[in-house]
């Protein structure tokens, strides 16, 4: 997993760039909410916005993060005025990210995409939670201000 090397720190808002904004954008923008400053805005959004996968849903209430009533959107609908840090989750978002006015700043986190893992619900699952701890931890690294 490819990590960016530094603490970044957001004075305004924070958004999770993903293709999707169906699963890792979704458990990023789930966890943000719940553990920085109530102060920042926390938005995802995709290029290519699907809906919220079910089991992603389904791993955040495992950890006690209800993302059941967040949305899939389009990065068209993100407040750009309201964002300084943009945190992309998957290489096509990093490719077709568009360029943002102002001092925002970039930074990727290549992490794989559990929707398009194969196998039972359980293995399927598995990859789910996987995935969401390590996005947990990005947070915690790179994102929250000790």
């Amino acid at each position: 997993m490819e990590r960016s090397k530094e603490m970044v720190v957001s004075k305004k808002g924070i958004l999770f760039l993903c293709t999707g904004n169906s699963c890792r954008s979704q458990m990023a923008e789930g966890f943000a909410k719940k553990m920085l400053s109530k102060d920042l805005k926390i938005f995802s959004a995709g290029v290519e916005p699907k809906r919220i996968h079910p089991i992603a849903v389904k791993v955040m209430q495992e950890v006690g993060i209800d993302i059941s009533q967040q949305r899939s959107k389009n990065i068209s609908e993100v407040p750009i005025d309201k964002i300084d840090l943009v945190v992309t989750l998957c290489g096509d978002a990093a490719e077709s990210c568009p360029v943002f006015p102002g001092k925002v700043k970039k930074i990727h986190w290549a992490i794989e995409d559990p929707a398009k893992v194969q196998g039972s619900e359980e293995e399927i699952t598995k990859v789910f939670r996987k995935i969401r701890d390590n996005i947990q931890t990005y947070i915690i690294s790179y994102l929250l201000v000790k």
